[in-house]
């Protein structure tokens, strides 16, 4: 049993799962923070009686985040404790700031916005929310700063044989960790509209509460449409920086074996790494990758058979990963381009709310594989041209791995059922017992 590849498949599960309820807090709270917003500069029970439904569904959501994300920081102690001494100069300083400020903030706030509805004025209340929204983002931006920093490693020196920090502020301004900023956090917002819009759609269909979940719909797809389109911009300006730091992953992510000039986008094709060419190539586009990758159709794109073997990222998942999360990006902006033409005619659109219901799931989807691409693509480096992840792995026995392995999968599948089952049972219900509170 290779402890290497145990260590990293706990990683990929522990976090995949914890990613199922981040980037929901994220958006979440940024549009609860809104709706408060308007019942406190209106004083229309409608949005209070929203902002206190949507409002339950973000704490549980934001609990089962909390105990999920826990258990990832261990592991660079127990999984991972080379990596920790090699970059926690550097890694663990964005960790600790992360932790002692952002989610602290995050944190202390959300207790007394539970707890403090009777005891401030609807103004403040609301204020007390807009903190927890941006503490919980502030919180994302230092993860994804550290993880800018494994990406395209900056503001380093290695002495006595580790990697030391030397500027901080290289670190923080990271361009690469400013992309995963600007791409995630609107990311977390695409979720959050579509969880809105798919609840209220259902309930909608039932001709349930039709002027809350009408508003709420109205206020999510605005959101929605908003962030698709951002996120698939900064899409765009990560595939030009991914082609020029990181090539071997771009490869990777198109399965392009040849190096060459005007390089084609196939728009179907079956990798076969044993070969280094594809089974099936059908639709190729001369010059597109070349533009996506460079913005010129004459660019050289690199091909994996130019890059050592042993250097080369897991080309079928990176390639996979690629290929959904942007078929259903695409679908994602299309559905709120034609949702806004629908939105003062939702009632009488039975069908498009059936689609919106049913594609609460997509957003999850293309943000994990959105994921896989970026940590698999990486591979084989932990830290990118500094640190390989078969030199980060504690020295510890496979079995022990897969002890622990089992475990969080167990764990994790108990925590999940009782997550989701609440996130419905309360859904389902409809504000008044969310009013009742």
């Amino acid at each position: 049993m290779d402890p290497v590849f145990l260590s990293r498949l706990q990683f990929a599960a522990a976090t995949m799962f914890h990613f199922l309820f981040v980037p929901l807090t994220l958006g979440i709270s940024v549009i609860i923070a809104y709706m408060e917003t308007k019942y406190a500069r209106t004083g229309e029970e409608v949005y209070l009686r929203m902002t206190k439904f949507w409002g339950k569904l973000f704490l549980i959501n934001f609990a089962l985040g909390v105990v999920t994300g826990i258990t990832l920081e261990f592991q660079f102690g127990t999984n991972w404790s080379r990596y920790s001494e090699y970059v926690g100069d550097v890694f663990g300083s964005l960790l600790a700031i992360e932790a002692s400020v952002a989610f602290f903030l995050e944190s202390t706030f959300i207790g007394i916005w539970i707890f403090g509805w009777k005891k401030m004025s609807a103004k403040a209340h609301a204020g007390v929310m807009w903190v927890v929204a941006a503490a919980g983002n502030l919180s994302g931006i230092w993860i994804l700063t550290a993880n800018g920093f494994m990406q395209n490693p900056v503001g380093y020196t290695i002495r006595n044989g580790r990697a030391e920090l030397t500027d901080f502020f290289a670190v923080l301004f990271n361009y690469h960790g400013i992309l995963e900023i600007l791409h995630v956090l609107p990311s977390g917002l695409l979720v959050s509209s579509f969880f809105i819009m798919g609840i209220s759609a259902y309930h909608l269909l039932k001709k349930q509460e039709i002027d809350l979940f009408t508003r709420s719909f109205k206020i999510a797809l605005f959101v929605g449409l908003a962030s698709s389109i951002i996120v698939a911009l900064v899409g765009d300006f990560h595939g030009v920086n991914v082609a020029k730091t990181q090539p071997a992953k771009l490869a990777a992510m198109e399965s392009h074996w040849e190096t060459q000039t005007r390089a084609p986008i196939v728009l179907f094709a079956i990798p076969d790494e044993s070969r280094e060419k594809n089974l099936i190539e059908i639709g190729s586009i001369p010059g597109i990758l070349s533009f996506l990758g460079f913005h010129d159709f004459n660019a050289t794109v690199i091909g994996l058979k130019d890059i050592p073997k042993d250097e080369r990222p897991p080309v079928l998942p990176t390639f996979i990963g690629f290929r959904t999360m942007v078929g259903i990006g695409t679908l994602l902006i299309l559905l709120t381009i034609y949702g806004w033409f629908k939105r003062d005619k939702l009632m009488e659109s039975p069908t498009y709310l059936k689609w919106m219901l049913f594609s609460i799931p997509l957003p999850y989807i293309a943000i994990e594989m959105g994921w896989v691409v970026s940590e698999v693509g990486r591979q084989p480096w932990i830290v990118y041209g500094v640190l390989k992840t078969s030199d980060a792995v504690s020295p510890i026995a496979g079995n022990q791995v897969l002890f622990s392995l089992i475990g969080f999968i167990v764990v994790y599948g108990m925590l999940g059922a009782l997550g989701f089952y609440l996130i419905s049972k309360y859904a389902k219900q409809g504000p008044e017992a969310a009013a009742t509170k």
